[in-house]
């Protein structure tokens, strides 16, 4: 079978991504624009697509009568008219669980980072504020331990639990929020208001839904009483923006770190830019899932599905 990769430059040129067992033909774009007549020209002799974020509509799907199956290297679904999958017999897989220790790895560096002022000291390490000062070490910004602070993670799916476990080592103690406005639905979880009130560190890991959009808000950051550090690696949509700049400039946040944001590349508007600089804030580009063994660990998955299909097609995909 063909099959067009159209997106291959969101994997690090890094990462060993043999071609799947099956595939006889094999055309790989770096990237590949949102545009209808690009993407069909592209795709138009080919049974099987794979794609990380390129918008497959209705009317792409339309004009390949000879597509099979539309690979994605990603976990979420929304850039695919799953109804049109279904209504003209094109299959849509995605890949999961293949950034279980990337992830929580990237969300303890951020949270030691901004804890111990990381950025901050390496500017004044190295722009001769050091020297200036003379002294054999600047402890001007504090510097604080996670030892005996209290983590909130608000999603406890398998990768908010890999970050309890790993804050754990550290000595925090660890509460998993419940739904807001729910009560908890066992000893292992902590009624949601409780839990922004008595944390140091609120790390998010929850989907984007109708429920989480903007679940951080003005509202929500009044009732952190403890001025906890923010971490964002769940979706960009689930934090106001605005309301974390105002707060950290009130003084009711220490700082903020985020993995994402609600527009990907940052558009030039995003109100999150006025704090880039702020020592407290570290913004890192979409990327706490690709580890070099994430990536791999995820073609794997990927590569394994696709000679898996084209071995053993559904009764409708001949």
């Amino acid at each position: 079978m063909k099959a067009v990769f159209l997106d291959a430059g969101t994997f690090s040129a890094q990462a060993r991504l043999p071609t799947p067992d099956g595939v006889t033909d094999y055309q790989i774009y770096d990237q590949t624009p949102q545009d209808d007549e690009i993407i069909i020209t592209r795709c138009s002799d080919a049974q099987i697509v794979i794609t990380n974020k390129v918008m497959m509509t209705r009317d792409i799907l339309n004009a390949l009568p000879k597509l099979k199956l539309i690979q994605l290297t990603a976990t979420g679904m929304d850039n695919v008219d799953k109804q049109a999958c279904q209504d003209l017999g094109v299959a849509l897989k995605n890949v999961a669980g293949y950034s279980v220790n990337s992830v929580p790895e990237h969300t303890l560096m951020m949270m030691l980072s901004v804890m111990r002022g990381a950025k901050y000291y390496h500017q004044r390490a190295t722009d001769g504020t050091w020297q200036a000062d003379g002294r054999f070490c600047l402890l001007n910004e504090p510097l604080f331990d996670l030892h005996g602070r209290t983590l909130g993670i608000i999603g406890a799916g398998t990768i908010g639990r890999r970050v309890g476990e790993l804050a754990k080592v550290f000595g925090m103690t660890v509460l998993y929020a419940e739904h807001q406005g729910k009560a908890p639905r066992s000893a292992e979880y902590t009624e949601f208001e409780t839990v922004l009130n008595s944390s140091d560190v609120i790390s998010l890991h929850c989907p984007l839904t109708d429920d989480t959009k903007h679940l951080i808000n003005a509202d929500t950051l009044a009732k952190m009483h403890k001025k906890p550090l923010i971490i964002n690696v769940a979706r960009g949509g689930v934090v106001c923006g605005a309301d974390i700049v105002h707060a950290l400039g009130k003084d009711q946040i220490l700082g903020y770190a985020s993995d994402v944001f609600e527009s990907e590349p940052f558009s030039d508007n995003d109100p999150l830019l006025n704090i880039a600089d702020h020592p407290r804030v570290l913004f890192t580009p979409h990327n706490a899932w690709g580890s070099l063994a994430a990536q791999e660990k995820l073609w794997g998955i990927l590569a394994n599905q696709v000679t898996d299909f084209i071995n053993n097609p559904p009764a409708d995909h001949p």
